[in-house]
Parts: C-alpha cells; structure tokens; sequence
C-alpha cells in the first residue's frame, strides 16, 4: 500500500450505474455544487446589505444554505464519493507556527 493510500480517509464507496444518464452521486453532487453557488452568492449580498432586517433575512437564508452544503458533504462523505486526505503532524505545526506569526504581527491581541 503506497503511502498517499495510508493518508486518505475515506468510506466505502456506494456503487452507482455507470450509464449517460445522472445517477443519484451525480445530482447529489450537482445539488452540492449548487449550495456552493448560492452559499458564496449569499455572502456577497451579506457584504452588501444596508438595511437590517433585510441583512438578518439574508443571515438566515446563507446559515440554512450552509446547513443544507454541509449535510450533502457529509452525505457524500458516508457514501464514499468524498475522501479526505490525513494531515500530517508537521504539515499541521508548520500551519499553526505560519499564523502565529501573522498573529504576532498585529497591532493587537487576539488573545
């Protein structure tokens, strides 16, 4: 087993007909892709709405849309159509010393 095997973190794979036309990993993916859309769509309109109430609507439409990406992640995830590869120790502390230091950088304390 080579070693980028060993890393990966991932279900057994759900079987889906391999035929011209969308099985159910395909438009799950395609719903998945959606919610990414819109999700990034709602953001900017977040950005940019000036009146309140208009923004806590928005606010709660993108917080439902996050909701509904993440659970067709996870759905995706279980079925085996998502992998995921192990992050090594010091690819990890490597990361985590690099925004030390842009931490350390402002003029302010995160702390």
């Amino acid at each position: 087993m080579n070693n980028q095997n060993q890393n990966k973190v991932q279900n057994p794979e759900t079987p889906v007909p391999k035929t011209p036309q969308m099985n159910e990993r395909d438009f799950i993916n395609d719903l998945l892709s959606t919610e990414k859309y819109m999700k990034s769509s709602y953001d900017t309109a977040i950005n940019e709405a000036s009146h309140q109430e208009l923004y806590q609507d928005i606010l709660s439409i993108y917080n439902e849309t996050a909701d509904m990406q993440r659970n067709l992640y996870n759905l995706m995830f279980q079925k085996g159509w998502y992998s995921l590869e192990k992050a090594e120790t010091q690819k990890i502390s490597q990361s985590h010393q690099q925004f030390t230091d842009y931490e350390n950088q402002f003029p302010y304390s995160l702390h």
